[in-house]
């Protein structure tokens, strides 16, 4: 299975099918990347304190490696590159990580509930939304 989001299919034999709801869910969710979020956050909690600064910059690093993902995982030759599925893709990643606390737990007056609240109202939205 391509992670290339399908919203047109040819008549040809070997032309994909349609992907529905579910499947587009699937492939605008940058699993791979949230796990190696918080993999690595995981690791960090070991510390006494960690750096909120540390935590920014590494946000920062997973929001490029996230476009980078995706935009190699998305290409398929003689089509145009996704970018609404990478902008997706890399917005469902921000959210994720609002939902965890991560470096946003820094900022004076955060509460997770709101980030929990906005990962689930974006995660049953998000694939509607056809690229």
């Amino acid at each position: 299975m391509s992670r290339r989001v399908v919203t047109t299919s040819y008549h040809a034999a070997a032309a994909p099918s349609i992907d529905g709801y579910f499947d587009k869910l699937l492939k605008y969710i940058p699993a791979e990347i949230n796990a190696a979020w918080i993999a690595i956050t995981g690791i960090l909690a070991g510390l006494a304190e960690p750096s909120s600064t540390l935590l920014w910059v590494l946000f920062g690093v997973f929001i490029l490696l996230t476009v980078g993902v995706i935009f190699r995982l998305t290409q398929a030759q003689n089509q145009p590159t996704p970018w609404i599925q990478i902008v997706i893709s890399t917005v469902a990643f921000v959210v994720w990580v609002l939902a965890l606390g991560g470096p946003f737990a820094t900022i004076p007056g955060y509460n997770t509930a709101y980030g929990a609240i906005l990962m689930i109202i974006y995660t049953v939205v998000v694939p509607i939304v056809n690229p």
